[in-house]
């Protein structure tokens, strides 16, 4: 058995809980098939990433980094209205635009002004980054979109049930503010330590990428609260 073998076998083994929560969501009937489907597509589009990547860093091509990034930001704002996908096509340009401005205008602070590459689109810098500032735009803009329609639907005025969506999206960015340092290393600081960089100056790093998604996550949250606002 050769070594990339045994390290798949070893990968494995970090399935075995997986199959146990898959088998609690198939006992209670909470739609197990989906979080299976979801596991897969995560396993597929890691595998392949990794290929994509390679291309991607050897190419050093602006265009080709310009549009790895068009794909983040619409793949991003499509998958963040899984939570109310019966409004999917009504506001899929709203959340693109939302999403679009408010993670990129991050982005390019942090890459141009905080780290001030060499190459503007340093792909080796800017895809990961980017992967991190739209992921967490993302997960904020479909957590307060469902609720802001949970509330509406509730008989809530749209000012008080904004505010409440603003809040209950940002709630992972915060909890993970809090956390940060004492419950928690994030994997980028935990990935540096690894490859051996200071711990001084991987917290220096992680500081910024904590300023980066708590605001790609608020500006982007916000354009789409503001945008539905005028929509409504």
């Amino acid at each position: 058995m050769n070594l990339s073998m045994i390290e798949l076998s070893r990968l494995l083994i970090a399935f075995v809980p997986v199959v146990l929560v898959i088998g609690i969501m198939w006992h209670w009937r909470l739609q197990p098939g989906k979080a299976s489907w979801a596991m897969l597509r995560m396993l597929v589009q890691l595998l392949l990433i990794g290929y994509v990547l390679v291309f991607i860093f050897e190419a050093q091509s602006s265009l080709i980094v310009i549009a790895v990034i068009l794909v983040m930001i619409s793949a991003s704002s499509w998958i963040a209205l899984n939570t109310i996908s019966e409004q999917r096509k009504s506001l899929y340009f709203i959340t693109l635009i939302s999403v679009g401005i408010g993670g990129s205008l991050t982005l390019a602070l942090i890459t141009q002004l905080v780290l001030e590459l060499e190459t503007w689109f340093e792909p080796r810098y800017l895809i990961p980054l980017a992967g991190m500032t739209f992921a967490n735009a993302m997960t904020s803009v479909s957590l307060a979109a469902e609720r802001l329609y949970a509330e509406l639907k509730h008989g809530h005025s749209f000012i008080d049930s904004r505010n409440i969506a603003f809040q209950a999206g940002m709630i992972p960015v915060i909890n993970s503010l809090f956390a940060v340092g004492l419950v928690s290393l994030p994997g980028m600081m935990t990935g540096q330590i690894l490859s051996g960089v200071s711990p001084f100056i991987a917290a220096r790093y992680q500081i910024m990428v904590m300023c980066m998604i708590f605001a790609s996550a608020g500006l982007s949250t916000y354009g789409f609260l503001f945008l539905v606002q005028r929509k409504h």
